[in-house]
């Protein structure tokens, strides 16, 4: 089978192969599944420099998600032969075949294709997780979500409006807000560069926001404790930025918000049903229309290379789909 395999880490793809595999042999507690659709996410990029938490040794083949009919399964395992499948583990998604842990697997949602599927569950399960879960994310909250045209956080956007909240997207390239305010209609869009509190204030009448996801971090987490009401949260999702900012521990305190990590693997895995809930809930809205991924571009596994790179240039509004089968 082909497959991107992780032959060594480094900086710039070079350790990344376009090769032939072995299909990989199923263990028991494992699915065996035919891939039509992987998606990629920004930890794949990561894991292929060691910068990621999760650190494989190589080599590996990369790859977080996707979406797939099952080929094998234990009788128990509550899969079938032929069940259209979507979800994945923390590596082994860009391949024609890849086998994971049941756990790692659930069924398509009704009405949802391969595409969709596949770029649904990482950021959207990780979006919920932030807003709802740790969020308490209501219908009147202002939300103000950075790196707006990233998966998870084009996720939130999407996901925010759906469930009624006012919505401020913010990117630091000015050339993708029209076509994020096209996406989903937030409420604001705002080039996040700077001092940006004013505007924050302006648009939200003095009030500032409840919640402020930020997956970038550096600069951006400096000035968004200027943006975040009283009683509100400033949700770390991610360092895409590079800078892992500080905080000193009188902001906080005296502007009365919380600082809260979210590791949305880590939560469903420590509380697993939780996990479940949430991804019920995603994979419900998907199927009703409620929410729907955004899809930048879609290309075949052998042009893999072109999509991390546009992925690392920060070229992409919404997700890159790549096809094992073309």
């Amino acid at each position: 089978m082909k497959a991107i395999q992780v032959a060594k880490l480094s900086p710039d793809l070079s350790g990344c192969e376009f090769v032939e595999l072995p299909v990989p042999e199923r263990k028991p507690g494992e699915v065996l599944v035919k891939v039509h659709a992987a998606s990629l996410n920004f930890p794949d990029l990561l894991m292929t420099r060691g910068e990621y938490q999760f650190k494989p040794e190589p080599p590996f083949t990369s790859g977080m998600e996707f979406a797939g009919d099952v080929i094998e399964a234990e009788a128990d395992s509550g899969f079938r032969v032929g069940d259209r499948v979507m979800g994945g583990a923390k590596t082994g998604g860009f391949a024609e075949y890849a086998s994971v842990p049941v756990r790692s697997l659930r069924l398509m949602p009704d009405g949802l294709g391969y595409e969709p599927a596949a770029a649904l569950g990482a950021a959207y399960n990780t979006a919920y997780t932030a807003l709802v879960e740790l969020g308490g994310l209501q219908p009147d909250h202002w939300v103000l979500v950075h790196g707006a045209s990233g998966g998870v956080a084009l996720a939130a956007v999407d996901l925010a409006k759906s469930m009624g909240a006012k919505v401020i997207a913010a990117s630091g390239s000015p050339d993708k807000l029209e076509r994020i305010a096209q996406l989903y209609a937030p409420d604001a869009v705002i080039h996040s560069e700077g001092r940006f509190r004013e505007q924050v204030t302006e648009i939200t009448g003095g009030t500032l926001c409840d919640l402020v996801c930020d997956p970038v971090g550096g600069d951006i987490f400096d000035e968004s404790t200027r943006c975040v009401a009283f009683g509100g949260k400033l949700l770390v999702v991610g360092f895409a930025g590079g800078r892992i900012a500080d905080i000193a521990t009188n902001i906080p305190l005296i502007k009365g918000f919380s600082v809260v990590g979210v590791r949305a693997g880590e939560y469903a895995r420590r509380f697993p049903e939780r996990g479940q809930r949430i991804a019920d809930e995603v994979a419900r809205m998907a199927s009703a229309g409620e929410i729907r991924p955004a899809i930048d571009r879609v290309l075949p596994l052998s042009r893999w290379r072109d999509a991390f790179k546009a992925m690392d240039a920060r070229q992409l509004v919404g997700k890159v789909i790549l096809l094992p089968g073309s």
